[in-house]
């Protein structure tokens, strides 16, 4: 068993709770991996706006994952990496989501375009990421530069079926999956939290088997399959915990803090 160096955490139910708060224990055990000279940095579907409240009290210094690993910030948001939709594939996304009634969103790297605000989830999203978003009417001049786009939806089955029209009317020309049971993610081709693993080896010439990953949702499977530790969280569907080696307690009983008290006795053994 390789001795793990790194960890990359999704964010939203793994490293923090439901109401979006961070844990003593999960800041605690973060301070454990430093202590044991093991790297630590953050990936999420959030946009890097959305980051920003984590990497000074959890004083990561690594680059950040953003957009479900398709773009990549320093720690202090200086884009690094970005990648976009692309025009077509952004105009068939919105365009079927409009078909089922869902509430759409559209993520560039600095800015959250809506069209109406009083969509179910926007005030969530506001507290999630600690940011505002803009009212427009027309999506069309942004579609050039648009990092992410959102389906939002209180009706689960409705943006499951979303989920799979949109991944047969994208192909290969962009990624489609949900991060949460009510938002369904379009973000650019080629580019997932997978690739962000791979990126992190290269840039700290460390191979992919010493790097851990935890997550909770299918929008991890990618860095799933790439790291040499999967870790699920307690709280995550049957199918994602059966491609992790191992599951944690769920988010809102520390189980981000108990998978790194893993990752620590693991590498203890040797």
């Amino acid at each position: 068993m390789p001795r793990i160096q790194l960890v990359i955490s999704d964010v939203d139910g793994t490293l923090v709770t439901n109401d979006k708060r961070l844990t003593d224990r999960a800041h605690a055990a973060v301070d454990k991996l430093r202590d044991a000279g093991i790297g630590f940095t953050i990936t999420s579907s959030r946009p890097p706006v959305g980051m920003r409240m984590f990497a000074e009290p959890l004083r990561i210094t690594l680059p950040l994952g953003p957009f479900n690993g398709s773009s990549i910030v320093a720690a202090d948001l200086k884009v690094i990496e970005q990648h976009v939709i692309g025009e077509a594939a952004a105009k068939t996304s919105i365009e079927l989501l409009d078909r089922h009634g869902v509430d759409i969103w559209l993520f560039t790297n600095n800015a959250w375009y809506i069209r109406r605000d009083d969509g179910k989830y926007v005030p969530h999203e506001q507290n999630t990421i600690q940011h505002d978003p803009v009212t427009i009417d027309d999506f069309t001049p942004h579609l050039a530069a648009a990092c992410k786009i959102v389906g939002a939806s209180p009706d689960f089955p409705l943006l499951e079926r979303c989920e799979t029209e949109l991944q047969q009317a994208l192909g290969d020309s962009a990624l489609a999956v949900r991060s949460q049971d009510y938002y369904l993610d379009v973000t650019p081709p080629g580019q997932n939290k997978g690739t962000f693993v791979r990126a992190m080896s290269k840039r700290l010439g460390i191979p992919t088997d010493a790097i851990a990953t935890i997550g909770d949702m299918r929008n991890d499977l990618a860095m799933f399959k790439v790291a040499g530790l999967a870790i699920a969280m307690g709280n995550a569907s049957d199918d994602v915990k059966s491609q992790a080696a191992h599951v944690t307690d769920s988010n809102e009983e520390d189980g981000f803090a108990k998978a790194i008290d893993y990752i620590l006795a693991r590498n203890e053994k040797g």
